[in-house]
């Protein structure tokens, strides 16, 4: 039950503070917390938030209201490089950074979570 979201246009500094401010909650209690969070990254952690939900309520049958944040990682992507000029003709690098956000949810201890496995395959 999880989501994944790659080559997301935000420093994984800055994503990373926001990150540690849901993980290990509940789901309502993640996206309540992300809702009053003021910064750009809480827009782009929630949306991976509520499809690891979607992916949870659709796959496995389960409540989201049940899951808790068990894992957000906030992995380093390849870095945009630019140029801007400076005095005396010379230039600087503009590094524009890029994350890769994975969001991963989990039932709590206890409860039926029934997961779809194609006809045919054992476990």
């Amino acid at each position: 039950m999880k989501a994944v979201a790659k080559f997301v246009r935000i420093a994984p500094r800055k994503a990373r503070l926001v990150a540690d401010e849901i993980r290990g909650k509940s789901y309502p209690e993640a996206r309540s917390a992300l809702a009053f969070t003021n910064k750009r990254a809480a827009g782009i952690v929630g949306d991976v938030l509520r499809s690891a939900a979607a992916n949870a309520e659709h796959n496995a049958d389960a409540d989201p209201d049940e899951l808790r944040v068990k894992t957000v990682k906030i992995d380093e992507g390849p870095t945009i490089k630019r140029y801007r000029p400076r005095a005396m003709g010379r230039a600087t690098m503009i590094r524009k950074r890029t994350s890769h956000i994975t969001v991963e949810l989990e039932a709590p201890v206890g409860a039926a979570v029934t997961v779809d496995t194609p006809e045919g395959e054992e476990e």
